[in-house]
């Protein structure tokens, strides 16, 4: 997991802030480097109990239409964006 955390780390932005605790992507970018496995063994107990912090619980939605689809009748025909 570590490896798949450091490859979406590598797509961010590393001037935002992912979440409500406003750390900067850089400084998570950088922890990757240092420490692979620290962001992995983090979270691991939240997945091993199947618990989650308050904020990963509640999310905004935004629905937006794919454009070029023939028929909006399939969910597939939809984008959607979630803000955590």
């Amino acid at each position: 997991m570590p490896d798949e955390i450091a490859r979406v780390l590598a797509r961010s932005s590393p001037s935002s802030a992912p979440g409500p605790n406003m750390t900067p992507n850089s400084v998570w970018k950088r922890m990757t480097r240092v420490a692979p496995h620290l962001i992995d063994e983090l979270l691991a107990p939240l997945v091993a109990y199947g618990s989650n912090p308050f904020t990963l619980k509640r999310v905004d939605g935004i629905v937006l239409d794919k454009p070029g689809k023939p028929s909006y009748d399939s969910p597939s025909s939809f984008l959607v964006i979630i803000l955590l």
